[in-house]
């Protein structure tokens, strides 16, 4: 297997087989005799570790270096099964002097289960600055800990800032808004990317948690059993480097509920308060009895 430089330290999936030709292959985590369906964040990060395998390769036959992720819009199209490897193939669709742009298609044999478009873009000087300020809320110190539910790689630490719950449908309302730090596991030396994909991760799992938190009598441990949830498509932009091993502030909200959806968006941000990164999502929340709740 061909191992992606610092990952050592994480779990087998986050290791891709390259099979040459922009062709890669990945195992998944979860159990498959609990629930045998792939996480979308794993996806998301194994799409950016891809992505990142094949700027490399591009870069040293000769086109244009140095670009780096931007964004990444995917779409998921089928649920994959824990019990068969993921294939991952990756088409550049350019590669300029200032960006390049890739799709990623992830498919189990014939299934196409999901299909990112990339944009990486070289380096360039400020010419206007500005972000959003970082939420007020309490910092990781003074937070509740969360148990991960496997939303964030096994080895992140997970705090919820204020008494907000989205878990237990018993739970107490409240606004659909949910901030959440996390620490990702790393190396300070590790590669920018996987510290990209490690974050992509943890951005997949909570969206639909805000969305329900206004609702009386719903949460997430109702997912899969009487509700059937999922994420149809997530975006995700960079806007500075994601510092490793360190706590992140995902401040998120769900803007819009109905018709049988949800969507939401966020920002993360280092504890220095740099904004890092941005993230929308659209996903389906459905009464699980219904005829027509099937993604």
């Amino acid at each position: 297997m061909t191992s992606h430089t610092g990952a050592g330290h994480l779990p087998e999936a986050f290791n891709l087989e390259a099979l040459g030709g922009g062709r890669f292959r990945a195992s998944s985590i979860g159990d498959p005799e609990v629930h045998d369906v792939v996480f979308g964040g794993q996806i998301l990060a194994q799409a950016i570790l891809v992505s990142e395998a094949a700027a490399r390769e591009t870069a040293a036959g000769g086109a244009e270096p140095g670009k780096d992720l931007s964004s990444i819009h995917t779409v998921f199209s089928r649920v994959a099964t824990i019990t068969k490897p993921l294939e991952i193939d990756v088409d550049v669709l350019h590669d300029g002097r200032t960006a390049s742009s890739q799709t990623i298609t992830v498919h189990q044999g014939e299934r196409i289960c999901a299909r990112a478009l990339v944009l990486r873009q070289a380096p360039a000087a400020d010419f206007l600055r500005h972000q959003h300020p970082k939420p007020g809320v309490p910092g990781p110190a003074d937070c509740k800990p969360a148990e991960a539910r496997g939303l964030v790689v096994e080895g992140t630490e997970v705090r919820v800032a204020g008494d907000a719950g989205t878990w237990d449908s018993s739970e107490p309302t409240g606004p659909p808004e949910l901030n959440v730090w996390i620490r990702p596991p790393g190396e300070l030396t590790q590669p920018e990317a996987l510290s990209q994909a490690l974050l992509a991760f943890a951005t997949d799992g909570y969206l639909i948690g805000a969305a329900m938190r206004p609702h009386e009598g719903v949460g997430q441990d109702m997912a899969h059993r009487s509700l059937t949830t999922g994420v149809v498509t997530h975006t995700m932009q960079f806007h500075e480097p994601v510092p490793p091993a360190a706590w992140l502030l995902m401040a998120q909200e769900s803007t819009h509920a109905g018709r049988g959806r949800a969507f939401g968006r966020a920002e993360v941000f280092a504890e220095s308060g740099a904004l890092v990164a941005s993230f929308s999502q659209e996903s389906i929340i459905r009464d699980g009895r219904r005829p027509d709740a099937r993604l």
